[in-house]
């Protein structure tokens, strides 16, 4: 499905005014022209100005118009991102990217808020250290990737969330909620449709043939994959197959050991794993114990992070739009500083499914033999 025409609109405008089609304070076509000059109605024009009102690229002037805001005409926001270990998640980094061209454009400022590595190796200690470092600075907004990984993750996240609170600094929050489902923070939340991802991965797998589908993860990995696993089971149930207890496992995907165990206990004959890192991984120590992909075990993944067409066998994965994300995370946190009492609210991105080799299908189409049971 493709963009909704508010942001189609908003996009190209967006567009002829960082082009310079529209100059430094220069007056837009009225609603009505815009109206006819889209074929569309006057609350989706509305909508489009008030994301670009909301971005600092224009001026709406009652009895006036609207105009492209002169670079230093008004004081643009200084946002702040709190995202410990950014180098260790590759989404993050394409996002981050977006959200800095994003503020650039709209004459904002982002403060990478840095820490002393040496000084707070522990992930935990970062995460609040960048907080305060933001909280000093007097941001407008932070944008916090709650933590995953960590034994005291939940406990840190909401730490850092009181801190940002007590200085009445508004939040988004990047790729994952703070709780897992059911519970759900107030903050609004920028990511992917995470149970719509495990579903397409699985019903993917089915339709390949598929009848004994697992799912791994990571031990304390983040709210995101369990939203994958729940819709991992509903594809499932879909195809009348009751999930067993021993398809679904937690554990380290390079432990020899650990894989092997699950091998036997499982039977197997495709792995959905929560990300293209655990699917890498878990490919490696396949390869060690003799277990060939995908004529051996099928695997598929999410996130296609830059190495998954490298890996000795292509990842099938599913393609997050990070740039999207990014652009999407700007707009929400310049909503919510100038709507403070919106609801909570979450802005899901569908994922593309990116067909590779270790899922058994050729690159030409052709479906390769089925797994071995």
């Amino acid at each position: 499905m493709g963009q909704p025409k508010h942001a189609l609109i908003c996009d190209e405008i967006r567009r002829a005014i960082t082009s310079g089609r529209y100059q430094e304070g220069e007056r837009l076509p009225t609603e009505a022209e815009l109206v006819q000059q889209y074929d569309t109605s006057r609350p989706t024009v509305a909508r489009a100005l008030r994301d670009l009102q909301y971005e600092g690229l224009i001026a709406r002037r009652a009895g006036s118009g609207t105009f492209v805001r002169k670079a230093g005409s008004e004081q643009g926001h200084v946002f702040g991102l709190v995202i410990p270990g950014l180098g260790e998640t590759e989404i993050f980094e394409p996002i981050c990217r977006e959200m800095a061209r994003s503020t650039q454009e709209a004459h904002h400022a982002l403060l990478w808020a840095s820490t002393n590595m040496s000084a707070y190796s522990d992930m935990a200690e970062q995460a609040l250290q960048s907080a305060q470092q933001c909280i000093a600075r007097k941001v407008a907004g932070v944008f916090f990737a709650p933590l995953e990984f960590t034994t005291n993750g939940e406990s840190t996240n909401e730490r850092v969330v009181q801190a940002l609170d007590a200085a009445r600094v508004p939040i988004v929050l990047l790729d994952r909620d703070l709780y897992r489902h059911p519970r759900r923070s107030r903050y609004d939340r920028v990511g992917i449709d995470n149970r719509m991802a495990g579903f397409i991965l699985t019903d993917h797998l089915l339709k390949l043939g598929c009848r004994k589908i697992g799912f791994f993860n990571r031990p304390c990995s983040a709210e995101t994959v369990f939203g994958r696993l729940t819709g991992y089971r509903e594809a499932l149930e879909r195809y009348s197959i009751t999930p067993q207890p021993a398809w679904a496992v937690e554990g380290d995907p390079s432990n020899a050991e650990v894989v092997r165990d699950y091998l036997e206990a499982s039977g197997v004959e495709a792995i959905v794993c929560a990300n293209d890192i655990t699917a890498a991984n878990l490919m490696r120590t396949l390869d060690l114990l003799g277990v060939k992909t995908p004529q051996g075990v099928r695997i598929v993944g999410v996130d296609d992070v830059k190495y998954a067409s490298l890996l000795r066998v292509p990842l099938t994965t599913l393609h997050q739009p990070c740039e999207h994300i990014g652009a999407a995370a700007v707009r929400a946190l310049t909503e919510r500083i100038a709507n403070p009492d919106l609801p909570a609210r979450d802005i899901l991105f569908q994922s593309r499914l990116v067909v590779r080799e270790s899922c058994g299908v050729r690159l030409n189409g052709v479906k390769s033999s089925r797994p071995r049971p």
